[in-house]
């Protein structure tokens, strides 16, 4: 990527604060992406629907118990980039995921509960279009150039 040019200052200050709330929030999004894949190959192995639905209900309240703190302590903005770049690492928007593990009616509670701070499970990664910025820092903090 050639180094951006910035119009103002303003857009310098947006710039650093996306660098640093990529930073912060990009390791729990790949950290979704291990433990869905995990949990899953592992739910495949289970017998039956009852002993799959236990584990569910473990997993949820050990990821509760250990990230709840770090997470709480999470901006707006952070969080909102955190749904975007769960659906980057998934390809499968955060809503889809709760709805696939918890069902719909807990997925859409969570959505609502989301949706009173503005924010959607729903929104979708684009980057190619409005998210393209967020891309590029997010292709750079993984390759280590920033």
């Amino acid at each position: 990527y050639p180094p951006v040019k910035f119009k103002n200052k303003r857009e310098q200050v947006r710039y650093t604060k996306l660098v640093r709330d990529v930073k912060r929030t990009l390791p729990y999004a790949k950290m979704v992406y291990e433990t869905l894949i995990e949990t899953y190959e592992y739910i495949e192995t289970l017998p039956d629907e009852k002993s799959r639905q236990a584990h569910l209900k473990r997993m949820e309240k050990e990821l509760f118990q250990e990230y709840k703190p770090q997470l709480k302590k999470l901006t707006f903005s952070q969080g909102k980039l955190l749904i975007k770049l769960i659906d980057r690492e998934c390809n499968q928007s955060s809503y889809n995921l709760l709805k696939a593990y918890l069902g719909s009616f807990r997925a859409g509670f969570w959505n609502l509960f989301a949706g009173m701070f503005g924010a959607s499970l729903k929104a979708e990664y684009d980057p190619k279009g409005k998210d393209a910025m967020t891309e590029r820092v997010v292709v750079l903090v993984e390759n280590g150039l920033i």
